[in-house]
């Protein structure tokens, strides 16, 4: 549950948060074989990786270039920052690392999981 993770400040994560967020990249790379997500522990509890990433989506800190790299180098398409040295925030980090790990879910065969991940919190209709 995203409610266990300390939460943003204005846009900003505490120092803890950012370095729950640079275990979960880690705790993604070293994702092989097994058929569930991989997890990360933040105060003796136990996170699933894709909560890390969804508690980040709306920082707006500079992500530092070691970890920029570590997202980048997954990406099909070179990325452009639009900031000057081509920062990245936190946010993209996170919607991108969120979009790898539904990814990785769909290719273990658990459709039914992603399609939660993917479904919005609210549909709103004209109609």
């Amino acid at each position: 549950m995203t409610n266990a993770l300390p939460p943003l400040h204005d846009g900003h994560a505490p120092f803890t948060l950012q370095e729950l967020f640079r275990e979960a990249l880690y705790a993604f790379e070293e994702w092989d074989t097994e058929l569930t997500e991989p997890i990360v522990t933040f105060e003796g509890r136990v996170v699933p990786i894709s909560q890390v990433f969804e508690a980040m989506r709306q920082c707006d800190d500079i992500v530092p270039m070691n970890i920029v790299g570590a997202v980048t180098e997954r990406l099909t398409k070179p990325w452009e920052g639009e900031g000057p040295l081509d920062q990245m925030s936190f946010s993209t980090a996170a919607r991108v690392m969120g979009v790898l790990v539904r990814k990785r879910l769909l290719a273990n065969g658990m459709p039914e999981i992603v399609a939660v991940a993917e479904r919005p919190a609210e549909r709103h209709s004209d109609n």
